[in-house]
């Protein structure tokens, strides 16, 4: 299947020399899935929601500043391979070209609402995302807006001083926020302006009843729920509570597992490919399979690789941050690191997947190990 029928040649533009007060007003009025950026009439990149939330950013800052580069999808391309492309991009639209020239885009959605009917094979227990980021009420939108940019997630469930569930914050909340905040009080002191909704506590701007989906759930029910709710994501929790956390289930869950085959060989995406730079993506897989070989009796079915720059730099060079996520017959296993160069990131990540991987194997075999211990406890 290819997306000649799911790519629409309708789209909104910005110019690269708008300024991000006008691209603001536009998510605003139009609600778009993103806005695709033109400089002199030629494709330049896109800017999508998340973008928006880098407080730091000056009104008067043009596009051309905070706009990313996202993959040019052919308009023929195969279903499958544009969802990984989307995936390893970090973006829920991307260009679609015929030939030289712009024809249109490709969401997330429409890949979903395409594939909706082929989603009853899944259970939200294969897919979701387990290792869940949360907030709490009285936390400040600054610290939210933080672990958002460092976790590169759209949504924090919030919980009470309980640990419990009473709502979720999402960037299109913040965005939405802060773009009113910004109208309602004209120019004005801007700096202190920011600082003071920064200050604001979680609470203030959470959304609440939380939507929700159980791991027994089909993934065609749970998408059903995002497209009749129009969000992008919902919280899991045990099916005889709706007030525990387990995990989450986002879009960019469900796209994922339109990726997986049914080969032998172990599916590897990478979330913003474009900051490696000293090693090639064949040797970063090779790198991961090296570790996974060394534990056959534990089948992985598929890997994510995610790199994140931070501004700082010594001598140059990005400090970044790189998460590995595998999800095995055994369960989700993952490590971080941080490190100066893609590279250096990578490795410091892949020794704490190791260790972790270890550590899951210790828990399997555990029992085992009591009794030859015990038993050498009484040769003594």
């Amino acid at each position: 299947m290819d997306i000649t029928e799911i790519a629409i040649p309708e789209f909104v533009t910005v110019d690269a020399d708008q300024r991000l007060g006008k691209v603001r007003s536009i998510f605003e009025r139009e609600n778009p899935k993103g806005l695709v950026v033109l400089n002199d009439g030629e494709y330049a990149g896109v800017i999508a929601e998340k973008q928006l939330i880098q407080s730091h950013i000056e009104d008067q800052t043009k596009a051309a500043a905070f706009m990313k580069s996202a993959p040019r999808v052919d308009r023929y391309e195969d279903v499958r391979e544009t969802a990984r492309m989307l995936i390893e991009g970090d973006t829920q639209i991307a260009p679609v070209f015929e030939g030289d020239n712009l024809w249109g885009i490709v969401t997330t959605d429409a890949i979903l609402e395409a594939v909706l009917e082929n989603l009853d094979a899944l259970t939200v227990e294969q897919i979701y995302t387990a290792d869940v980021v949360t907030i709490g009420e009285e936390d400040r939108l600054g610290q939210a807006i933080n672990r958002l940019r460092e976790h590169g997630i759209s949504r924090l469930p919030v919980l009470n001083e309980n640990g419990k569930l009473t709502g979720i914050l999402t960037t299109h909340d913040i965005v939405d926020f802060v773009t009113r905040k910004m109208h309602r009080q004209g120019k004005g002191d801007r700096s202190g302006d920011i600082d003071r909704m920064l200050d604001l506590p979680v609470y203030d701007l959470m959304r609440s009843p939380v939507f929700t989906t159980n791991p027994g759930e089909s993934v065609r029910e749970a998408v059903e729920r995002m497209f009749e709710k129009d969000i992008a994501g919902l919280v899991v929790t045990p099916a005889d509570s709706d007030a525990e956390v387990i995990g989450v289930l986002t879009k960019t869950d469900v796209l994922r597992a339109l990726t997986y085959t049914e080969r032998d060989t172990m599916d590897v995406q990478i979330t913003n490919i474009g900051l490696l730079d000293t090693m090639s993506r064949e040797e970063l897989v090779e790198s991961i399979l090296q570790v996974v070989d060394k534990y056959q009796e534990m089948r992985v079915h598929h890997a994510h690789v995610r790199f994140h720059e931070h501004k700082e730099k010594l001598r140059g060079t990005p400090l970044i941050q790189c998460q590995i996520r595998i999800r095995t017959s055994h369960g989700q296993v993952a490590g971080s690191g941080e490190g100066y160069g893609a590279e250096h990131a990578f490795r410091v990540a892949l020794d704490k997947l190791e260790r972790n991987v270890l550590e899951l194997k210790g828990i399997n075999s555990d029992e085992e190990y009591r009794g030859q211990l015990l038993r050498k406890l009484g040769e003594l």
